[in-house]
């Protein structure tokens, strides 16, 4: 299951997330959207949990969730077939 957050502190680093998320279940995968022009967090973030019951539970728990005076937005990412095929 991928799961994107939003709404992230520029202060959060991959471990805190990882902390966060791997209380859930396994993450498989992680990363903290930068910019590309200086490197910072622009507070977005992917994370992949293998078993779909997992990322369900980190999802309940973690949406709204105050971080770092940040109010996070937690969501399954849902793709509909042919939406990057253009």
């Amino acid at each position: 299951m991928t799961i994107h957050i939003s709404n992230l502190s520029l202060n959060i680093i991959e471990g805190d997330l990882h902390k966060l998320f791997s209380a859930y279940g396994e993450v498989v995968f992680l990363r903290i959207i930068r910019d590309r022009g200086n490197g910072r967090s622009n507070g977005n973030a992917f994370v992949e949990m293998p078993l779909q019951a997992h990322g369900e539970q980190a999802i309940n728990a973690l949406d709204k969730m105050e971080i770092d005076g940040q109010k996070i937005s937690v969501k399954k990412i849902e793709y509909k077939p042919g939406e990057f095929n253009n």
